[in-house]
């Protein structure tokens, strides 16, 4: 089977605006407005730009920035990282299990890239959450609670909706201006918005913070290559015209003439001058262009949607960006159930994982490890690896797992974290903590921690810290 997780949904690689009439410029002044409305690109990213120099200290700590793979759908823990192989037949799976660098620890038979880098990682086995509905347990996942979350019921949780994790960052760091950051916004999204049934999920931006704090949001196709789906593509330039790389740097370069045009005869403001000047900057398009890799690089990280955002993760913090997410997929179904490769594996668990998603994960998250420990940024830079839940212990007549809220894992690597540990212990079936029980709030704390964000800092943003700095991690 070939490595191209998702075929292209027929969207273009990069646009840049609809247009119904032109100015001499060359740019309709409905296009720009349209861009300067975008989420990102105009109110956004503007509010960032003014909020830069009025922002506090900005704080310290031994991780300087965090990648978040986020596993969309939930993972189950039997079938990765807490393998229970004493269990009977109908809760272990039909896979065997292989040995780490842990003591005591065994993965999954499908993971022995990771479980042969255990040395650089951390396993934390016993984590919980509210909620087996994808909804209000992915809010929680992103945002470390479940106010204002939104299930298939579409009945919204009490409170209001609080900022994800990579906003809180973003906000932090907004007085940060670190050597060859470009001016890049502090917090990138790659892949699509995330939704259960064609319903958005609740904590992907700024929440209570505000849009300012919202990702930018970058997509990769194995095909056309980077795209910004915040800009849109004008009627008479069709995909065609636009491939892979080519197109992206083309589009870029329009897009930068038709800003010196519009700079000379309309009236900008200067943060929306700087927006669009950061966009078009040789380091943002270096950043954005993963076909500057070498090949073999690119063939580590596997040429698969999620294998290349990784790669495109690793670039960005290379640039400076302080917060990464990279989505597994969109749809937390996967794509025999009309989703787009998501975790969530109610039939054919086992043929989906050993055929896909075990292979690419161990083959691009360890590929994601080496590179940072090998350009020194490993150190520095905190990597999570985790879903919203896991799945039910006992196999189900569709030879799947169903949701499971009550016990599920993580990988944490990076960022002046202990290595080669695992943190807390379930019980004989995976079913539920035997100890040390945990919450993704809790690993949003120790995060936080390492950036060197203190429960003050937090408040001072309006926020309420939540959750407990992982100790054991430390």
């Amino acid at each position: 089977m070939a490595l191209d997780q998702t075929s292209s949904r027929g969207m273009p690689p990069l646009t840049v605006g609809q247009q119904r009439s032109r100015l001499c410029s060359g740019l309709h002044r409905r296009a720009f407005l349209q861009v300067g409305a975008s989420t990102v690109l105009g109110w956004c990213w503007s509010r960032w730009l003014a909020v830069q120099a009025a922002s506090p200290s900005v704080p310290t700590g031994s991780a300087r920035a965090v990648i978040l793979v986020w596993l969309w759908g939930g993972p189950s823990q039997l079938d990765t990282f807490d393998p229970k192989p004493h269990a009977p037949l109908e809760y272990r799976g039909p896979f065997g299990t292989i040995p780490t660098r842990i003591s005591g620890v065994r993965f999954c038979e499908l993971f022995p890239q990771l479980a042969a880098r255990t040395d650089r990682l951390a396993v934390v086995r016993t984590l919980t959450t509210v909620s087996n509905d994808h909804g209000i347990a992915g809010t929680v996942g992103l945002t470390g609670s479940g106010a204002g979350g939104v299930g298939l019921d579409g009945k919204p949780l009490p409170g209001s909706p609080q900022p994800a994790l990579g906003s809180i960052v973003a906000r932090s760091r907004a007085g940060q201006r670190r050597q060859g950051a470009a001016g890049l916004h502090p917090f990138f999204v790659i892949g699509g918005k995330m939704h259960q049934g064609k319903k958005p999920i609740i904590g992907e931006g700024g929440g209570v913070l505000g849009a300012a704090w919202d990702p930018f949001r970058l997509e990769y196709d194995p095909v056309q290559g980077t795209r910004i789906p915040a800009l849109q593509l004008p009627p008479e330039l069709t995909p065609e015209r636009f491939q892979h790389r080519q197109g992206l740097l083309q589009a870029l370069d329009d897009l930068q003439r038709q800003t010196e045009q519009l700079v000379k005869t309309q009236k900008l403001t200067e943060h929306q001058q700087r927006v669009l000047a950061m966009l078009t900057a040789p380091q943002t398009r270096a950043a954005f262009d993963v076909s500057q890799e070498p090949a073999a690089v690119v063939e580590r990280y596997g040429r698969t949607r999620f294998g290349q955002s990784c790669l495109l993760a690793r670039r960005l913090v290379e640039a400076g960006v302080p917060f990464v997410q990279v989505n597994w997929s969109d749809h937390v179904e996967a794509e025999e159930d009309a989703g787009d490769g998501g975790w969530d594996h109610h039939y054919r668990n086992f043929q989906i994982m050993q055929d896909r998603h075990a292979p690419w994960l161990d083959h691009s998250l360890s590929a994601l490890l080496d590179d940072l420990h090998d350009r020194g940024l490993l150190s520095s830079t905190l990597v999570l690896a985790y879903g919203e839940f896991g799945r039910t212990p006992l196999i189900n007549d569709k030879a799947g797992r169903d949701h499971w809220p009550d016990c599920f894992c993580a990988l944490v690597a990076g960022g002046g974290l202990r290595s080669g540990c695992f943190v807390g212990t379930s019980d004989a079936k995976a079913a539920k903590p035997a100890d040390t029980p945990l919450t993704p709030a809790d690993l949003h704390a120790t995060v936080l921690h390492q950036l060197g964000l203190t429960s003050e800092q937090i408040t001072s943003l309006g926020l309420t810290p939540q959750g407990r700095v992982i100790t054991e991690l430390l």
